[in-house]
């Protein structure tokens, strides 16, 4: 984060961990700190739903209710409030930043130099999160964060590609400009059809499924899944619950016999089945 100082200069700032998502986005959160005299800003959730609270930084509050520290990845947590990856600060956090040292765990915690501001008597505040929030740490939780995104904003059906006589569009299906569902295909929402994507016929779209952009999809079944730009998938299997880097392409033998997939894929994967 410090190599972010010059291009910060006086302005306030916001930190937002790429790993997190939270319903409405933090706009309402950023118009509080900026119309605020504080040094600092911290988003904390309830999290007592969740077993590992040791997961997450957590708060600690004196007996006034007031912020007293952040404890990074507690055995014992303080409290149910999880720290939010997302941060709002002040230049002063640079001053903090200078002088952090590593962690037991080797790293530099960025819960330290907040902690470092709040030893000093600095005006460190919080919010509360309402609504979900999604640290999506693993394959299992951007898939959940998928089927969230999917079904607050997916409201209704929107078709704006091109849908042949005799394709299958069922509930809730976004499809963007110039993308075309083939006859013989079917699409079952919530579901989200990225721009220039070729749906082909025999193909399967199925709920909680999002396909980014000028990918080709040809005679699978495809169920709870996020594909990225520009992939091929041209196989005769179901899959499911997986996640398929941009670019990859899978591949199956015309004859071959269907069977169920699950996959984590990274960018330019090249999978034969």
């Amino acid at each position: 984060m410090s190599l972010a100082k010059e291009f910060v200069g006086n302005d306030k700032f916001a930190v937002y961990l790429g790993d997190n998502l939270l319903k409405g986005g933090i706009a309402e959160h950023a118009d509080a700190f900026a119309s605020s005299e504080a040094d600092a800003m911290v988003l904390l959730s309830d999290v007592s739903r969740l077993l590992f609270l040791e997961r997450f930084g957590v708060a600690k509050f004196d007996k006034n209710g007031k912020l007293e520290a952040l404890v990074e990845k507690p055995k014992q947590p303080p409290s149910q409030f999880a720290l939010v990856g997302v941060y709002f600060f002040t230049p002063i956090i640079f001053d903090s930043i200078s002088r952090l040292r590593p962690s037991f765990r080797g790293e530099l915690e960025i819960t330290d130099a907040i902690q470092s501001l709040l030893s000093a008597g600095r005006n460190v505040q919080h919010r509360f999160v309402q609504g979900w929030w999604k640290d999506t740490g693993t394959s299992e939780d951007i898939l959940e964060a998928n089927r969230l995104i999917l079904d607050e904003k997916l409201l209704d059906s929107e078709i704006r590609g091109r849908v042949e006589k005799g394709a299958v569009i069922q509930g809730r299906v976004r499809i963007e400009p110039e993308a075309f569902v083939q006859e013989g295909a079917t699409i079952r929402g919530p579901a989200h059809i990225g721009g220039e994507t070729i749906v082909e016929k025999g193909t399967y779209i199925g709920p909680y499924t999002s396909l980014g952009r000028r990918c080709r999809i040809s005679s699978c079944e495809l169920e709870n899944s996020i594909v990225m730009d520009g992939c091929q998938i041209l196989a005769r299997q179901r899959i499911t619950d997986s996640i398929i880097g941009s670019e990859t392409t899978i591949l199956g033998h015309e004859n071959q016999m269907p069977k169920a997939c699950h996959f984590v894929l990274g960018e330019r994967s090249q999978l034969q089945l």
